[in-house]
């Protein structure tokens, strides 16, 4: 018979590595398995009383794998709970579900296009307000704020693709000076290096498909809170109700993933500022866009807000129109052009293409996801594509 004191428990003390590594599990008591189990079962059974025989009744409304994942989830952000969804933007469409009609939603003017395509959807079919505000401009976020109006401000910091830095406690000082609450969209900047709820964030949202994920196989969406609310038991029956839960599946490899994502974020966020260091001033290159470069209009407040790196995303505005930065692409060996970023290779994106006729990023810009191949190779192609 196991006994107590064999029992081996994580202590809450333990740094964010150590806890990712175990995924936040002991082995278990029964098998001593140290990989968590997936639980693939859609329903629950009952017992002769008709009473549950576990916590669970139906997968759409909680399941023990989906439930592991968000429990590690909330404990890397430092929040009370977390909720996984089946994709970022469905995790972002049950936020702005909450938003009444004749609410006001206030978001950057460059933002996650998905997201920002919701926004305007939302706001011409459900009379919901919609004000834009440049994050290059310190005072455009309270200049947007309505008192007593604006219901959530959605922020990103770094703002995705451009990398300007929102500071987080600034915003949502303003924001609960206005009455309204604040998402912070952290999907560039993981939990290892910023805690946006101990920075007076809300909620943070994350595209789990992303770093938290990290190996380009998933689609996942997740919310944080700090506490457990009315907010958040809205924003539970909202998932519910919509059926946007995450499938058992994806929630047991987005927990393989998030072992080793401190490993990832450092390795990527150490190239890329190697690589960012390098083109800095190169002749083809009209600016080279990261936070973590001492240039960076944003440095000191990302290093503030980023303890532990500045990520592994940047972009690089290329000399010339949209045909030159395509040009620049088409003559890339190692970098991959496609969507999506924070996984193990390194992806080049052309982001005003993909982003359609709202976009108001730049034409002549290139967002690159850098990986953890060697440097030193994603280097020299990039030299090789600009000469």
């Amino acid at each position: 018979m196991k006994r107590d004191s064999d029992e081996r428990h994580l202590d809450n003390n333990l740094a964010d590595a150590t806890v990712l590594a175990h995924a936040g599990y002991t082995p278990d008591p029964a098998t001593g398995a140290l990989v968590p189990p997936l639980h693939m079962s859609t329903t629950f059974g009952r017992d002769s009383e008709y009473e549950l025989i576990g916590d669970y009744i139906y997968s759409r409304y909680q399941s023990p794998t989906v439930e592991h994942a968000e429990q590690l989830l909330a404990r890397l952000e430092g929040g009370a709970d977390a909720m996984l969804f089946a994709s970022g933007l469905a995790a972002a469409a049950a936020v702005f579900d909450t938003v009444e009609s004749g609410g006001h939603v206030v978001a950057p003017t460059i933002m996650y296009h998905g997201a920002q395509d919701w926004l305007r959807r939302i706001e011409s079919r459900r009379g919901i307000a919609l004000t834009l505000f440049d994050a290059t401009d310190p005072d455009a976020l309270e200049g947007a704020l309505r008192k007593t109006e604006t219901s959530v401000v959605w922020i990103e910091s770094p703002v995705n693709p451009t990398w300007d830095v929102i500071d987080i406690r600034e915003a949502a000082e303003l924001t609960h000076r206005a009455g309204a609450i604040l998402v912070v969209d952290c999907t560039v900047a993981p939990p290892v290096t910023t805690r946006a709820l101990k920075l007076g964030a809300d909620l943070v949202f994350h595209s789990a498909t992303k770093y938290l994920n990290g190996h380009s196989d998933l689609l996942a969406g997740v919310l944080v809170t700090p506490e457990v609310d009315e907010l958040w038991d809205e924003l539970r029956l909202v998932r519910r109700l919509s059926g946007g839960v995450l499938g058992s599946y994806d929630a047991w490899m987005l927990i393989r993933g998030l072992r080793t994502l401190p490993l990832r974020f450092e390795r990527a966020s150490r190239s890329a500022l190697q690589i960012a260091r390098h083109l800095e001033g190169h002749p083809g290159l009209e600016a080279v866009l990261y936070p973590g470069l001492e240039s960076h209009p944003g440095h000191e407040v990302a290093s503030r807000q980023m303890t532990n790196g500045f990520g592994g995303l940047m972009s690089i505005v290329v000399n010339g129109d949209a045909d030159a930065a395509l040009a620049v692409v088409r003559r890339l060996d190692v970098f991959v052009p496609a969507t999506s970023l924070g996984g193990v290779e390194s992806l080049v994106e052309h982001r005003a293409s993909v982003e359609g006729p709202h976009s108001k990023v730049p034409p002549n810009l290139l967002r690159l996801s850098i990986g953890i191949e060697d440097p030193a190779d994603l280097i020299s192609d990039l030299d090789q594509a600009l000469s």
